[in-house]
């Protein structure tokens, strides 16, 4: 390619990157890993692990590729920054005659297939293991367990294999609903752009915990202040950081609101900014939210309701990090308890639960609205969406 031609490309990729036209996905073909992980504890007639799809980002085109590793109860998965492992949480508890407590699984991934093999297996040091994350650089994996509520970090080699756990934590306490916060309820952690801290939402302690963050050597600590408390009740859920590393939003399972906060990235702290609902004004039915994402472009914020059985779509203030109800827009599907949105931008995937169904929306760059394009896929119990670029 001449230089001529290469500097026209660029040019082009920049203007669509910037919103002005459509995604450079569109102009240059970009194609993904979709995996989709599922609870398999239904049954020889349920699902069997984590499946994987190939996503045309120009066509918007899923293709599914079938079944890429057995693996039980993968319930969160995330993908290492290199884009050449997949980890997820196995949430299986000393309930369970499948496990004795829950574990965090490692995969290769075949970057022509898309299938995963097994790299090895760490416990997940509690009970019920729900979300995990890593830090920016792959050198650190922290999973939350939700039954008992603990919190674990582990070293990640070069070649992705999970070390031994070397940092743990058991907060203790409980809610003001005892049936839902009995006690401790880790739900999520996100590290901050600059992985120098990690937060952690609690369900039942309606809790967002601060730890310091010592990335390469994957050691925590708790931070000064220790938590920032919600409103009672609330159940702090799922927790995502605005691309500008100046907001933080919560979503909150049991209140069905998101929470918006300052984060000063110096101190690792959080300031309240703003709660809002997930629901029209009208909707008087029981409904539990469940995932929050933030749209690439730091437009748009999305949350999901499990009842209301719908993605909320809010858009966000440019310079106080506020949120505005867009729309609510159904998922068609029930419980829709994780969905995705590809890395250009262009797509929403709901994975909705009980109706074993994934929905395809099509995201307006400009408004953030969604309109589905008429894609539902098959799978059984779907709950957490992730991508991976394909080789």
């Amino acid at each position: 390619m001449n230089r001529l031609k290469m500097m026209r490309r660029c040019f082009l990729a920049l203007i669509a990157l910037s919103g002005l036209l459509v995604p450079a996905s569109r102009l240059f073909g970009a194609e993904y890993f979709m995996y989709v992980g599922t609870y398999t504890n239904q049954g020889s007639q349920g699902s069997q692990g984590i499946y994987v799809w190939r996503f045309d980002a120009a066509a918007g085109k899923l293709t599914p590729l079938g079944l890429a590793a057995k693996s039980a109860n993968p319930s969160f998965l995330a993908a290492h920054p290199n884009g050449h492992v997949l980890y997820a949480v196995n949430e299986v508890s000393h309930f369970e005659k499948m496990a004795r407590s829950g574990s965090v699984s490692a995969f290769a991934i075949d970057p022509a297939t898309g299938m995963l093999r097994l790299l090895n297996q760490q416990p997940s040091m509690g009970d019920g293991p729900c979300h995990l994350a890593l830090d920016h650089q792959g050198k650190c994996l922290i999973v939350a367990n939700y039954n008992n509520g603990s919190v674990a970090s582990y070293p990640v080699s070069a070649d992705g294999l999970l070390n031994q756990s070397v940092a743990y934590f058991q907060p203790k306490g409980s809610g003001k609903i005892p049936q839902r916060q009995d006690g401790p309820h880790a739900h999520c952690i996100a590290v901050s752009p600059d992985d120098r801290f990690a937060l952690v939402a609690d369900l039942g302690l309606d809790e967002v915990m601060m730890y310091r963050l010592n990335a390469a050597a994957a050691h925590m600590e708790v931070s000064d202040p220790r938590f920032v408390k919600v409103a009672p009740g609330s159940g702090p859920r799922h927790l995502a950081f605005h691309p500008n590393g100046r907001f933080v939003y919560l979503i909150n399972e049991m209140g069905s609101s998101i929470i918006t906060f300052a984060y000063d990235p110096q101190a690792g702290t959080l300031q309240e900014l703003q709660t809002v609902s997930t629901l029209p004004k009208d909707y008087k039915g029981q409904n539990d939210t469940a995932e929050i994402q933030v749209h690439p472009s730091g437009k748009f914020v999305y949350g999901s309701n499990r009842g209301h059985d719908s993605i909320a779509v809010f858009a966000v203030d440019p310079k106080a990090g506020t949120l505005k109800l867009v729309e609510n827009v159904a998922t068609q599907g029930k419980t829709p308890r994780g969905f995705g949105i590809d890395p250009t931008g262009a797509y929403l995937i709901a994975a909705n639960q009980q109706s074993n169904n994934i929905v395809v929306f099509r995201i307006d760059q400009t408004s953030g609205r969604l309109k589905p394009t008429g894609q539902v896929l098959e799978a059984l119990t779907p709950v957490a969406v992730t991508f991976v670029p394909a080789k």
